[in-house]
């Protein structure tokens, strides 16, 4: 049995000794060219013309090519509107315009301060202020109605109205963006990308080298991290690389420094949320309208998408009888934001549960009340966008972890501890995560995958899905050992490619195992029943041999049932025979049965109409429950969280020890976008926080000086394969407590005003807002 263990991830052995290789790992080939992108010294305006002759006669430079050079130099996931390299119009400061190509890394640092360029300047809209003034808008969506909104705001006998405010935040995987180009015979291309999404780096390559898709191949084996910064961002640096090797013949390397992926990539989108909430005196939710504002950057990417989640997600696991909700997409000169873990997800959740603190202040009663009166029940699991919620037991993880964390008595140790410490206050604060489970594009929902047998009993499995450290290549290499009853060991999944899977979904919405996993496993069945055939035949004493061969698999005589595959055994349960793995497997072979599957996967049951605001955009929810507790110095504003616990129901889990490490991963990226993640940028718009010295990401003495992860048993979800749960973002949504445990804090020391802090709280914003109660004391 491989499933629910704790097999260890596939490259684990390799990470911690060095031998796992990424793309600057790859060997340079003779004659391989650098690549190093230019940016634009701008971030609006029109670009007249680029000066790169001294450049291109410095030291270590081959060549310099520009958009001249592309075949199509516009792309884009949705709309196509963003240019690989700039021509004209200049959408952010950094957007690259031109490559430098050479043979030596410093020497093209070196020659980069020799290019100049030629800009008639344009004013640029940097905020999402600027962007709702000028009504410079990507698109809108929704609105998202249910109930009667105007009739409970207009009867409710409460309301409140505010603005909730969260910023970006940079991706910081550890590989940066990078790829390597390799030219080969008849024109074609192959690309080694650190990409998420392999089809649409192959499908932007081609473009815009003028290939047809079936002359280029992208390879990916690994990423060092992409949270979404390389579902879509991968593919243009792949293009720069890729006609460097076309022009040049010889292979080329893109690899950006930290300070250059930072400066040129996009980020988590900032959101300003605009709401009106109707609630009766217990805390009841009556009524909710809002409007988000996301800022998109300069171009489309996906923030459409990104948008639509954020909408959906604005709920948070709690149940809105009354609300009419929509939102647009800011387009501002700053770069193009894009994909991040949770796609709009914890900027819709995050609103509510700021909503529900500001609740809880004005009625004087915890926000854990509240937040237990609203939570979606049997009796009202309808979504504002009228989905109906099954196997979400919301209300028994809230039970649970409220005992468990012992909630209550430590309530009261914080009430007195803030009674007898002037220069100390804590907080705390339990939020939750229903995080919905499938791509809101619904064409997207679908997966290939083919597993080969071969006969000394291993098996090699590809699929679309690409690792990028979350150990998705360890879960479907768990479902294929199990089908067949072997030792997880013998199960290798191979770097993913577009030659042997085509037209595949990025590995995003924490979808990769469950798409890809089900595929293999469908592939893994078919070669599973026709094994299972021919020990059928063998124990009725059908001749095979070699002048009878075996017949055709008849599933219609199959009793399938009757076989057990385990320990590498092949046991027939009404017989007791038993034969081994390799044993069949000869027999098959030798009657020409093919050990080789295809299968095609999609997930049922999805359709939301978007004129409508209505319909079933996920295919089940993923659950959990966080309770963060923070101490707050009233000097500094400096804050430490003192301890987490985290619930989670992840339906039977595939592999609990990966599952673990996401959660912990996931609460503190969370963490760090909701305390210190600040992006900082000057009057023009140019990143100055591009480097992990101006940046500042959680390190090990910011995570909880307690912290405490365990899961629910719950078999209950038959939506997914094996009944497992998706586990990559819907932990994200849980970092948002030790948010909540600040406000929360801060409500000890406002006499009575309702705390109004951004996100992130850094100790500059807490400190902000102690200093204004202070004042008010004057």
């Amino acid at each position: 049995m491989s499933i629910g263990k704790n097999i260890p991830h596939d490259s684990s052995l390799g990470h911690v000794t060095g031998t796992s290789v990424f793309i600057e790992d790859r060997p340079r080939m003779q004659r391989e060219l650098l690549v190093l992108p230019v940016g634009v010294p701008c971030a609006s305006g029109t670009l007249k013309s680029i000066s790169y002759e001294k450049a291109l006669k410095a030291p270590g430079v081959v060549a310099v090519l520009t958009a001249k050079d592309l075949h199509h130099n516009i792309w884009g996931t949705i709309v196509q509107e963003q240019p690989i390299l700039v021509s004209d119009k200049i959408g952010y400061y950094d957007e690259p315009a031109l490559l430098l190509v050479g043979d030596d890394y410093e020497k093209l640092l070196l020659a980069r301060s020799l290019v100049t360029f030629e800009i008639e300047k344009a004013p640029a809209i940097l905020s999402i202020d600027e962007a709702i003034a000028k009504q410079s808008f990507i698109c809108k969506s929704g609105p998202m109605r249910c109930g009667d909104i105007d009739k409970a705001m207009a009867m409710a006998p409460h309301r409140l109205s505010g603005v909730f405010e969260c910023g970006g935040q940079e991706h910081f995987y550890l590989e940066s963006q990078a790829c390597v180009a390799y030219p080969l015979e008849d024109g074609q291309i192959e690309i080694h990308s650190s990409s998420q999404h392999p089809s649409e780096t192959q499908h932007v390559v081609a473009e815009a080298l003028g290939l047809s898709l079936h002359q280029v191949v992208c390879v990916v084996k690994r990423m060092g991290g992409g949270f979404g910064g390389k579902e879509s961002q991968a593919a243009p640096f792949a293009a720069m690389a890729a006609i460097v090797a076309q022009k040049m013949g010889l292979p080329a390397r893109l690899i950006l420094s930290k300070d250059d992926d930072m400066a040129m990539t996009g980020k988590r989108h900032p959101f300003k949320n605009f709401y009106d909430v109707a609630f009766d005196n217990e805390g009841n939710i009556l009524g909710l309208k809002a409007h988000l504002y996301a800022d998109g950057g300069a171009y489309a990417d996906l923030s459409s998408s990104i948008l639509d989640r954020a909408l959906f997600h604005i709920d948070g696991a709690y149940y809105l009888p009354n609300a009419y909700i929509e939102g647009h997409v800011c387009r501002t000169n700053m770069y193009s934001n894009t994909a991040f873990r949770g796609f709009g997800g914890p900027q819709g959740s995050m609103t509510i549960e700021s909503i529900i603190e500001e609740i809880a202040t004005y009625l004087k009663i915890d926000a854990l009340t509240v937040r237990e009166r609203n939570c979606y029940r049997p009796e009202n699991n309808v979504t504002h966008y009228g989905q109906k919620l099954e196997n979400t037991p919301l209300q028994e993880l809230f039970s649970k972890l409220t005992a468990d964390s012992e909630y209550r008595e430590r309530r009261k140790a914080i009430d007195e501890f803030n009674r007898q410490n002037p220069h100390k206050v804590r907080g705390l604060s339990m939020t939750a995560t229903k995080f919905g489970i499938a791509f809101t594009a619904r064409f997207l929902n679908q997966g290939n995958a083919s597993v080969n047998v071969h006969k000394d009993g291993t098996v090699q499995v590809s699929t679309g899905a690409t690792e990028m450290g979350q150990g998705v290549n360890t879960k479907i290499q768990q479902i294929v050992a199990h089908c067949f009853g072997i030792d997880a060991a013998a199960v290798k999944v191979m770097a993913t490619s577009t030659e042997k899977n085509h037209n595949t979904s990025p590995t995003a919405a924490s979808s990769g195992a469950d798409i890809n996993g089900a595929a293999a496993l469908k592939a893994a069945e078919g070669i599973k029943k026709r094994l299972a055939w021919v020990f059928q035949l063998t124990l009725a004493g059908a001749p095979m041999d070699d002048v009878n061969e075996c017949p055709p698999l008849n599933e219609a005589l199959l009793k399938l049932e009757e076989f057990e595959f385990k320990d590498g055994q092949i046991k027939h349960l009404p017989s007791g025979k038993t034969m081994s793995w390799n044993e069949l497997l000869m027999k098959a072979y030798f009657n020409r049965l093919s050990l080789g599957e295809y299968a095609h996967f999609k997930t049922e049951g999805l359709g939301y109409d978007k004129a409508k605001g209505v319909g079933t955009p996920f295919k089940y929810f993923t659950n959990g429950v966080a309770a963060s507790e923070v101490e707050i110095d009233v000097f500094t504003g400096e804050y430490k969280v003192l301890r987490t616990d985290i619930l989670m129901d992840l339906g039977r889990s595939l592999n609990p020890g990966i599952d673990r490490g996401q959660v912990t991963g996931a609460f503190v990226q969370a963490m760090g976008w909701v305390t210190t993640e600040k992006l900082y940028h000057n009057k023009d718009g140019k990143l100055l926080s591009h480097s992990p010295t101006t940046y500042k990401i959680p390190n090990v003495q910011d995570t909880p000086r307690i912290f405490n992860v365990d899961f629910i048993e719950n078999n209950g979800n038959t939506a997914n394969v094996h009944r497992s749960k998706a586990v990559g973002e819907p932990p994200f949504l849980l970092g948002i407590s030790v948010w909540t445990a600040i406000k929360d804090a801060l409500r000890y020391k406002s006499r009575g005003a309702i705390p109004q802090i951004i996100s992130p709280a850094t100790p500059e914003v807490v400190l902000m807002e102690l200093a204004k109660y202070e004042s008010s004391k004057l």
